[in-house]
């Protein structure tokens, strides 16, 4: 009986009551108060004197071309016997690879810009690696740290069922930031208007020299045709003859229908390689943002929160350790011999 009195004893002196959790934080209150207190002194004078605001700008574009689903809709049509008149199938580009790609990025880099902190007209490449210059690196390794924290300012993202675009630029200069952004819009439609120029200018040398060929083998096959008909003035009572002058007419009736339909893809394509089109349209131009994207109360209040979670975290381990027994406390003192040791091995040496 008096075994079973001393379990049930030590057993209730176990269980932590929501009385003795009020008297831990009663007697480590100085801790919890000091620590939210210094965390949210420190965040306060780091909002204020060091943290940069950030802006955001942002817009909407999508490609001019059909796709995919136009020309889908034409062969599923021409199945059924209906015939739908349409232009060149197009490609659909996939934007957000563009712009994330690192050959639109080297193009960004020779662009100029005005900003408050670095000066009038200085490059993009110079104001990106305005710090890392006094390294002595070499332009290359100047070009992939700027590429680096271009790709770090840019937030791209498409809708799949729309195929709209979302832009973001993030700067620590509202102006800056939304002239980068107009300058992407301007290289993405730069680099699809090249892009097109380059592929109609390949399709124009390929339909030209098959002109070329074609043209030759028409004068052929319409030579072979004169020559036969000169040989064979009766062929009325010869079906052997009349099945060779019909094999004759039939190759020059192929070769100028093949012809005529190179003669006007040609005559498209120049008409292609010369139009002004938009491959990227506007939907929201790039705006100007007037209040910073970081919210400095948001970071202090953050800040506050956690200094509390920490305070009452030391306050339970400080009022632990209080009560440990000498072998935990010795234990506790090794645990803490070897962290320091640890960071003393790691961390620089001053000489």
């Amino acid at each position: 009986k008096d075994r079973s009195l001393a379990s049930t004893a030590s057993k209730g002196e176990d269980v932590i009551t929501p009385i003795d959790i009020l008297l831990i934080l009663a007697r480590q209150i100085k801790v919890i108060i000091i620590t939210p207190t210094i965390i949210c002194t420190s965040a306060i004078i780091y909002v204020l004197l060091f943290l940069k605001p950030v802006y955001t700008s942002t817009s909407k574009i999508m490609s001019s071309s059909t796709g995919s689903s136009l020309s889908q809709a034409t062969g599923l049509a021409a199945q059924f016997g209906i015939n739908i008149p349409t232009s060149k199938s197009e490609t659909k580009w996939v934007y957000p690879e563009i712009i994330k790609s690192r050959t639109l990025s080297r193009s960004m880099l020779k662009r100029k810009f005005d900003t408050k902190e670095f000066g009038l007209q200085k490059t993009l490449l110079d104001i990106l690696t305005y710090d890392a210059k006094s390294s002595n690196n070499d332009l290359a390794t100047l070009e992939v740290l700027a590429i680096d924290k271009f790709l770090g300012m840019l937030n791209v993202n498409e809708d799949i069922k729309t195929s709209i675009v979302s832009l973001s630029v993030t700067a620590s200069d509202p102006l800056f930031a939304l002239e980068i952004n107009k300058t992407v819009i301007e290289e993405l439609d730069t680099h699809q208007r090249k892009y097109n120029k380059a592929k109609t200018g390949d399709t124009k040398r390929f339909i030209k020299e098959r002109i070329i060929d074609t043209e030759k083998e028409l004068i052929a096959a319409e030579e072979n045709l004169k020559t036969f008909r000169d040989r064979n003035r009766r062929i009325e009572n010869s079906p052997a003859l009349q099945l060779e002058q019909q094999r004759f007419e039939r190759e020059v009736a192929v070769l100028t229908g093949v012809f005529t339909t190179l003669k006007q893809q040609f005559e498209t394509t120049k008409i292609e390689e010369v139009k002004e089109t938009d491959y990227v349209v506007v939907l929201d131009s790039p705006n100007l943002p007037i209040f910073s994207s970081v919210s400095k109360r948001d970071i202090v209040i953050a800040c506050g929160f956690i200094g509390i979670v920490l305070g009452v975290i030391f306050g339970f381990l400080i009022d632990y350790v209080d009560k440990s027994p000498k072998k935990e406390k010795e234990k506790l003192a090794l645990a803490r011999s070897i962290i320091t040791s640890f960071f003393i091995k790691i961390l620089p040496k001053r000489h």
